[in-house]
């Protein structure tokens, strides 16, 4: 199923030609309606991503989401009809939307994904001396795909698809979305969605919580559950140079006050991603380097001046043209009742233009 092809995402830009895209948010979401056959018996299920610049040079935090429940409040129907976040959806009183209130579920990712710095639009050489020796050539785009089979119960039958990205740009990118079904048998499972702290939407804040407080709720399963699976989602962000997004910080979940996942969640290959990354920053940095002398065919030391990129700079779990893959933990069987779930990170608050913050989502799986 090709969702979406070439479709522009921006800031009050190009909107394409997809009659059946709605543009959210002056165009920095795009959603739309999707049906497939219901798996009697279940189903692989794929997702596969392309991104590509229309001109906007930065990199920026992507999300693909899916909403099953149209009985529910969601951030499509408050974006559209001008609907509240209910009060119980909040954190700390601040920041809607980002847990389930009793008439609205969060929101379920199906792939984060952090753009590339100009992939496409710059490509083509206009940022030729920025590449180093090693690349032959820019890439002309970034694509990334997903095993989301634990989410088939929310991508059959009749449910939305959409895509948001942090782009405050009129150029902004274009992107393609496809999923992919095999019709192979699978054990079905159900799917609780837990977190989202993405601003999707407008009324949603910079999500820097973590840094005042932990992220605490209660979970009411109504039925015993066999083979929960707790899947987590993290990304460090903003901050400047010293900031969340290039610190190393903690992240520590509780399940009924036990801990079930404690992690520095960190990225430090991102120099493997160069070749997506035309229009990011380059400095150059003084080194020594050894190498092989052609006079005396032997191993000499000279100094250099080496181009170090910021794209090439280690993050919080992700790299700049980059997917990130959820971390499962085995919570095994629950027994129905209530069921607390923390999140910890002892994060950094923003600080006038320096928007630290974490962007994390979490669903379990049962069946």
């Amino acid at each position: 199923m090709k969702i979406f092809n070439k479709q522009p995402i921006n800031f009050m830009g190009e909107k394409g030609t997809d009659s059946e895209t709605v543009r959210l948010m002056d165009g920095r979401l795009v959603y739309k309606k999707v049906t497939v056959p219901n798996f009697k018996n279940g189903t692989d299920v794929n997702i596969k991503i392309t991104v590509r610049s229309a001109g906007d040079i930065w990199d920026k935090s992507g999300s693909a989401f899916v909403i099953k429940d149209l009985e529910k409040l969601s951030i499509l129907s408050i974006a559209e009809k001008g609907e509240k976040f209910p009060k119980d959806s909040y954190i700390d009183e601040k920041f809607p939307g980002f847990i389930n209130g009793k008439n609205f579920n969060t929101t379920v990712e199906l792939m984060r994904f952090m753009t590339p710095f100009g992939v496409g639009y710059y490509s083509d050489n206009k940022v030729k001396y920025r590449k180093p020796v090693y690349i032959p050539s820019w890439e002309k785009q970034v694509v990334w795909e997903q095993d989301i089979t634990p989410l088939e119960s929310l991508v059959t039958g009749t449910f939305y698809v959409g895509v948001w990205i942090d782009s405050w740009t009129a150029e902004g990118y274009d992107f393609d979305l496809k999923l992919t079904y095999s019709n192979r048998k699978q054990q079905k499972v159900k799917v609780i969605p837990l977190v989202n702290t993405i601003p999707y939407v407008g009324g949603q804040k910079i999500p820097d919580n973590f840094a005042h407080n932990d992220l605490e709720q209660v979970i009411n399963l109504k039925k015993d559950a066999k083979n929960v699976k707790l899947h987590y989602i993290t990304t460090g962000h903003g901050g400047h140079s010293g900031g969340d997004e290039f610190i190393k910080i903690k992240n520590s979940v509780y399940f009924n006050n036990k801990l079930v996942l404690d992690t520095i969640p960190w990225r430090d290959d991102c120099a493997s991603f160069r070749r997506f990354n035309p229009t990011s920053g380059v400095w150059i940095r003084k080194d020594s380097a050894s190498y092989i002398d052609s006079k005396t065919r032997s191993y000499q030391i000279k100094e250099i001046e080496e181009r170090i990129a910021s794209s090439d700079l280690s993050r919080s779990n992700w790299c700049p043209g980059s997917a990130v893959k959820p971390m499962v933990v085995d919570l095994s069987d629950l027994k129905a009742g209530n069921h607390t779930f923390k999140i910890k990170i002892p994060a950094t608050p923003v600080d006038g233009d320096k928007l630290n913050h974490w962007l994390v989502s979490s669903y379990m799986t049962y069946e």
